[in-house]
């Protein structure tokens, strides 16, 4: 099944207008990470996924400094399904540690457990921030008079830690015994992230991409009172040069955030995603946040993306968007990823569904 010609090519005008409830002329899409499988088929050549040339960042932090997909083919990914926005990787504060035989190497290993450990390892610098940028300037030199936008992902503060740097259960438990390092290390993280996003906004990203996973099925991973105190100022410093200047900001967690939704809107976050279908039930949310907030993606990954067919995706589409469109403030999406377990010709008529039942 191939992706059939649609009405309406890639604009960020458009990405920008549906996130702020403005009259657009179909609904956008958005993918965060579509596996390398998916995009071979559609360009008809290897060219990575769209997250990453060569490896996976999406799924750790060793290859978060790695390129990213070249800026020609992503490009031309995009226009070949009508996705309005190019996304340029920086999930992961990238720390780094001295390994055995004195390389500076990815500190991924989960082995910070003590203050000792934490002072050992190399914080990020502005060379790391660079690393990011030069990205940024070739994906901005590739949409030059198109109406692609650009945007960088990033802000990892918390689960760069629990993740890659100290392991679930041990951070958790810092939490609770180690306050003040914790929060040391959060703060190492902020600072990375607000320089990223602070410069990227000065070479013209045209809306800030933040994620970060605080939440499962059944809540937040930190009693919601503690994790306000910790997280939240440091996620508004990061986004508000965004916030001053009126662009468009888009957070991204997993499960269960009802607690927190309402807090999300008061630092200026104007956007959620994926809408995790095991925890967020799309119509209440419409009818709780449609009008503070866009809402992103909750097509579910597994069903039925995975274990579905066609016709499912095709039901499961045009059943959300006769709820999410009316008012505006919906991104169409899947609930996560797309990735390789995903059929191609599922992967395909999601996309021409969003097409078909997505017009205005």
């Amino acid at each position: 099944m191939p992706i059939k010609p649609f009405e309406g090519q890639p604009n960020i005008d458009r990405l920008i207008a549906q996130i702020r409830g403005e009259p657009v002329d179909r609904v956008p899409h958005l993918e965060a990470l579509i596996e390398d499988e998916h995009v071979t088929k559609i360009l008809g050549r290897e060219a990575g996924n769209t997250l990453a040339f060569g490896g996976d960042p999406a799924k750790g932090a060793e290859e978060a400094t790695g390129r990213p997909m070249k800026a020609k083919d992503l490009f031309a990914f995009n226009q070949a399904i009508g996705q309005d926005l190019m996304m340029v990787e920086c999930f992961w504060t990238p720390f780094k540690k001295i390994d055995e035989n004195g390389k500076i190497i990815p500190a991924t290993d989960r082995s910070v457990k003590t203050r000792a450990d934490w002072e050992s390892l190399i914080k990020p610098d502005s060379s790391d921030v660079e690393d990011r940028l030069q990205y940024v300037r070739e994906y901005r030199e590739c949409v030059k008079g198109t109406k692609m936008g650009v945007t960088l992902a990033g802000g990892g503060i918390f689960q760069t830690l629990y993740e890659f740097t100290v392991g679930l259960t041990d951070f958790m438990m810092m939490i609770y015994e180690e306050r003040d390092l914790v929060e040391e290390m959060l703060d190492v993280s902020c600072d990375y992230f607000y320089n990223v996003f602070l410069q990227g906004l000065d070479l013209g990203i045209d809306v800030v991409f933040t994620a970060d996973d605080y939440a499962w099925k059944q809540g937040t991973f930190v009693d919601p009172k503690i994790f306000k105190e910790l997280w939240f100022p440091r996620m508004a410093k990061i986004i508000e040069p965004a916030v001053n200047k009126g662009i468009p900001v888009i957070f991204h967690s997993d499960g269960k955030i009802d607690d927190t939704v309402e807090w999300l809107i008061d630092i200026g976050v104007d956007a959620i995603t994926p809408l995790d279908p095991y925890a967020i039930d799309y119509r209440d949310y419409k009818k709780r946040f449609g009008n503070r907030l866009c809402l992103f993606g909750n097509i579910d990954v597994e069903f039925p993306l995975v274990h579905g067919s066609p016709q499912d995706v095709k039901r499961e589409v045009r059943e959300h968007a006769e709820v999410l469109m009316p008012g505006g403030r919906w991104v169409a999406g899947s609930s996560h990823s797309t990735g390789n377990m995903v059929p191609h010709e599922n992967f395909c008529a999601m996309i021409n569904a969003f097409h078909t039942y997505g017009r205005y």
